[in-house]
């Protein structure tokens, strides 16, 4: 797996700036860092955020 924030708050902020700079899509963040799109997921639920797939965000 990448090297990412374990913090989730941090990693919130870090998958949002990488999603709106550098990936069309959760799938392709995940594919091209070698990431659980799952473990991402559960851990950001952990702060009340979920993927919102129209906004290419965590909300």
């Amino acid at each position: 797996m990448a090297e990412i924030p374990n913090d989730p708050v941090m990693l919130l902020s870090y998958l949002n700036t990488q999603l709106r700079d550098f990936y069309d899509d959760i799938q392709d963040l995940c594919k091209s860092l070698n990431l659980s799109e799952e473990e991402l997921r559960n851990r950001l639920k952990t702060i009340d955020y979920e993927y919102d797939a129209a906004l290419n965000q965590f909300v």
